[in-house]
């Protein structure tokens, strides 16, 4: 590979990387092409791209991005997963494969400018999904104005039947 090529593949992993929400590492040696073709697949369908890198073009191409951190741990046969989407999801899939593929092993990732050793990616990946965790926020915060409501007519209703109680009282008084 000459100079030139060598240019525009630094170039085109510039891009994504500074087109992309988070980076993970993994050592895939010992997949074969079918089991990683099954990962790229799942991992596509959380917006994420996996790819093998070459480590010098990889380290160039973090160091002019935010992913600086990445370049202590690019050695050996290393795959990228350039997440564009949900974090959380694309670290989910890489430890659910690991986890039945022990020739995965992943390595460490990037997100949001911090690195994230292996641990930490699979306490993210234990995260749910940004939609679970909207969802969650979302009933969260129409519970309030819910539970205000309820309050409220608590309040109002409480009223009415004293009020309804002292009317029954005073007619038991006069049929006395």
């Amino acid at each position: 590979m000459n100079r030139a090529e060598k240019q525009t593949q630094i170039d085109g992993l510039t891009a994504k990387f500074n087109d992309a929400q988070a980076a993970f590492l993994t050592d895939y040696r010992g997949l074969d092409v079918e089991k990683i073709t099954a990962l790229r697949s799942q991992l596509r369908e959380k917006e994420t791209e996996y790819r093998v890198v070459k480590n010098t073009l990889a380290r160039i191409a973090a160091k002019a991005t935010g992913y600086e951190a990445l370049v202590d741990v690019l050695n050996g046969p290393s795959a990228l997963a350039l997440v564009y989407g949900d974090p959380a999801a694309a670290a989910k899939v890489l430890v659910e494969f690991a986890k039945k593929e022990d020739s995965l092993e992943v390595l460490g990732g990037v997100l949001d400018g911090s690195y994230l050793d292996t641990d930490a990616l699979k306490r993210l990946a234990e995260l749910p999904s940004k939609d679970v965790m909207r969802a969650t926020l979302l009933g969260t915060m129409n519970a309030v104005p819910g539970g205000l409501v309820n309050v409220l007519s608590a309040v109002t209703r409480s009223a009415v039947q004293v009020l309804n109680a002292i009317k029954e009282q005073k007619e038991q008084n006069q049929e006395a």
